[in-house]
């Protein structure tokens, strides 16, 4: 009975063994997480424009390229995705298709990775080619600029075979070769370890629209083909040269033309050469073009690149009339926040839809190239007041936003959260190159050094300030001023130079120093030594702080205050002079109240320019100042004349309300840290000591109560135009009336001038 058990169990396993062989051969083995092979998986950076370590992430599966969708991207999925082309981390990544939207294949969405895993393919998805997503959702990253050792594929950007990266002009007339911006010249994009051309076959004003907004500026203009004709030949005659010396010289260099793209053809809106379709030249190229030449390009400079009187008289035939559209907040020139003026008010615009399109549209109406980014969620810093539209759809071609489609905003689409912005390109200028940092402990911060003529040299620090740190940092291209230096003597002055420029003095939106005002060749300052030249503290983000108006507005009040109750408030210079005059303790004086609610709209928190070991104890109030001055009170009559005047110190900057998911982070009690954080505002009640302007020895009759913030410049904002605000104010010697109050630069000329009842005042505002 046991033998014959033995058996029968034996047969049933080999029978059972036999059936799953023929299952297995019949049907494909099932997934499983360790017996199936992974398929092989390739990564490329792709897009425009971009350096060779950032672009759009491209994956290589299934023989297919594809891309990834932005949904709940993460810098840990970069992470991942970086080390696979070969860096060893990543610094950043970008979503809404920051370098162009890709073709093919989605492969995968809703990546969730940890940041360790060896692949992509371990991290959590919703499967390979399963997406919700279409290609204006497209993942890219910004890898750090290390390579992994050993590391093989290189993704440099010029062994793309179907991509054109770089595109220069090349200008070939004398002078012009020494003038910038380059506005005129040959077409040469970026191959290998040089530049080649591209023949002008088929080349129309669309292509040259798209190149000249990639140079930065704003229009074409056609160019005369036969006078570059004799440029084109490889090696000229000596009769030729002649011939066009007697015009002009043309640069003829014996060069072989070396040409990669023919058939070029854009529709005008392309924001860059490689969305535009073309065709390249394979194997040898010698007789490529033979019935044309290379691409030539001429451009229409915006009004800030203008040059010579003829472009100087359109500039000024384009400016009649005040724009209905302009940036603020922004570190560079041709950067910002979008506002748009509706209804004599100024107020932004939604992100909603916002693409680089629209973006491009802004840019050419301001006198820039097409766009190099379209930013949304508030990128730029909150505006406040009104959002004028939402969902902008321009085609592309439009000469004003106002002509593209969009839709009236309504209280619940949209926030300031998502105010949109912008970057534009714009003309090369090199002032880059005439300034550098020297001893700086970081690339963002050390001592300000100009070239003048062959020579770099300091700056003198007298009279440096905010504004004058602002364009410095500006024309290096570090962002915004943090702190402006007046003596250096902290960092490293091994390799000091001497002094080559003094007196400069900046209105703040200059591009370079160069353009403020100076002393010129005749150096004049008190100190010339190597720890007074003047420094600068650069950052990539600022603060900005704005009044909430219609608060100031509802809560004005008089309040005659008794004499015995201010003694504090005389200790801390809150009344006016006429005060010490007073018959102390008796009498009274007349106060104009109301309350401050300070919002910080910027990228940055708003931090005394002061540290805690240096801010002073008032023991009447028994609180500490951090600054001395926070805030200016006047009261002004319509022609600009102050007749009262009161000050606030910032005696305590905390948050004491912040927006929806934003957290607290100063606090004045306990001798805490002092600031404002992003996202939070500072109230400074009515009923708080200093909080008013004495009004005692004012007249009853028509006035302008004018509110500054940070009027001294001590702590550095993205933007310093909208620090002040005004109301219209009527007294009558026992009631006051306060109305129609706004920050200073929100309305349009026209309501300004009918705020103000005559023009003269408008020299008066503080910008």
């Amino acid at each position: 009975m046991g033998s014959c058990g033995t058996w029968a169990w034996r047969e049933l396993l080999v029978l059972l063994s036999s059936v799953w062989l023929w299952v297995g051969s019949a049907q494909p083995t099932l997934p499983g997480p360790t017996h199936t092979p992974r398929p092989q998986l390739k990564f490329r950076l792709a897009g425009y424009p971009r350096k060779h370590n950032e672009g759009r992430v491209e994956v290589f599966y299934n023989d297919e390229w594809g891309t990834i969708c932005d949904d709940d991207f993460t810098l840990a999925n970069a992470h991942v995705l970086c080390r696979h082309l070969g860096f060893v981390a990543a610094t950043g990544w970008a979503h809404s298709a920051k370098y162009g939207k890709g073709i093919g294949r989605i492969w995968l969405d809703n990546v969730n990775c940890a940041g360790g895993e060896k692949s992509i393919g371990d991290c959590k998805h919703r499967g390979w080619g399963n997406s919700d997503c279409s290609h204006e959702e497209d993942a890219g990253v910004i890898c750090k600029d290390e390579r992994i050792p050993g590391f093989k594929d290189s993704n440099v950007i010029e062994t793309e075979q179907s991509h054109v990266e770089e595109v220069r002009l090349r200008p070939v007339v004398s002078g012009a070769r020494r003038q910038l911006p380059v506005m005129e010249g040959i077409v040469e994009v970026r191959y290998k370890d040089g530049w080649a051309q591209i023949c002008d076959e088929g080349w129309d004003s669309q292509n040259s629209r798209v190149v000249c907004g990639m140079m930065g500026f704003p229009a074409e203009k056609k160019v005369n083909r036969n006078f570059y004709k004799l440029a084109s030949k490889s090696q000229p005659k000596q009769k030729h040269r002649e011939d066009v010396g007697s015009k002009k010289r043309l640069f003829t260099e014996r060069q072989q033309l070396n040409y990669r793209l023919h058939s070029v053809s854009c529709v005008g809106t392309e924001v860059h050469l490689s969305m535009c379709t073309f065709e390249f030249y394979r194997g040898n190229t010698s007789a490529a073009c033979r019935a044309g030449m290379p691409v030539v390009v001429s451009c229409v400079p915006g009004p800030l690149f203008a040059t010579g009187n003829a472009h100087k008289k359109k500039q000024r035939q384009q400016q009649q009339g005040q724009p209905r559209i302009r940036l603020k907040g922004g570190a560079k020139v041709g950067e910002g926040r979008v506002e748009v003026l509706k209804s004599s008010e100024w107020g932004t615009i939604c992100d909603d839809r916002w693409n680089l399109l629209s973006a491009s549209v802004v840019c050419r109406e301001l006198g820039f190239g097409s766009a190099k980014e379209a930013l949304t969620g508030a990128r730029m810093g909150q505006g406040m007041g009104p959002i004028h539209m939402n969902e902008v759809q321009c085609l592309g071609t439009e000469k004003s936003l106002w002509s593209c489609p969009f839709k009236n905003i309504t209280q619940e689409d949209c926030k300031h959260t998502e105010d949109a912005a912008i970057r534009c390109n714009i003309p090369y200028m090199g002032y880059e190159n005439l300034i550098r940092l020297a001893g700086g402990r970081t690339a963002f911060e050390g001592r300000v050094e100009v070239k003048r003529g062959s020579k770099w040299g300091t700056v003198c620090s007298d009279g440096w300030t905010t504004k004058e740190a602002m364009v410095a940092c500006r024309q290096l291209g570090l962002g915004y001023s943090l702190h402006a230096v007046t003596e250096t003597w902290y960092w490293d002055a091994s390799n000091v130079t001497e002094m080559v420029l003094s007196g400069v003095k900046c209105a703040g939106h200059e591009m370079s120093l160069s353009h403020c005002q100076h002393h010129g060749t005749s150096l004049n300052c008190r100190n010339t030594g190597t720890r007074f030249a003047a420094g600068v503290i650069c950052s990539e983000t600022a603060s900005d702080l704005l009044l909430h108006a219609p608060l100031v507005q509802e809560t004005a009040y008089i309040e005659d205050r008794p004499l015995h109750m201010l003694y504090c408030a005389a200790e801390e210079n809150c009344l006016s002079s006429s005060a010490r005059l007073a018959n102390w303790p008796y009498g009274h004086r007349r106060l104009l109240r109301f309350s401050s609610q300070i919002h910080n709209n910027g990228r940055a928190d708003f931090r005394p320019k002061a540290g805690r070991h240096s801010w002073v104890w008032h023991e009447c109030h028994r609180h500490y100042h951090s600054m001395d001055i926070f805030t200016h009170y006047d009261i002004l009559t319509p022609n600009g004349t102050k007749v009262a005047e009161g000050h606030k110190a910032s005696f305590c900057l905390e948050d004491t309300e912040c927006e929806e998911d934003v957290a607290k982070r100063y606090e004045c009690a306990n001798f805490g840290e002092q600031g404002i954080t992003v996202g939070c505002w500072d109230l400074y009640r009515h009923d708080i000591d200093c909080q008013w302007i004495d009004i005692t020895d004012v007249k009853p009759g028509n006035y302008i109560l004018q509110v500054v913030i940070n009027p001294n410049f001590e702590v550095a904002e993205s933007d310093f135009t909208n620090n002040a605000m005004k109301c219209n104010c009527k007294y009558d010697g026992h009631r006051i009336w306060v109305h129609s109050c706004h920050i200073g630069d929100a309305l349009s000329e026209e309501a300004n001038k009918r705020f103000e009842q005559y023009p003269g005042q408008l020299n008066n505002q503080i910008s």
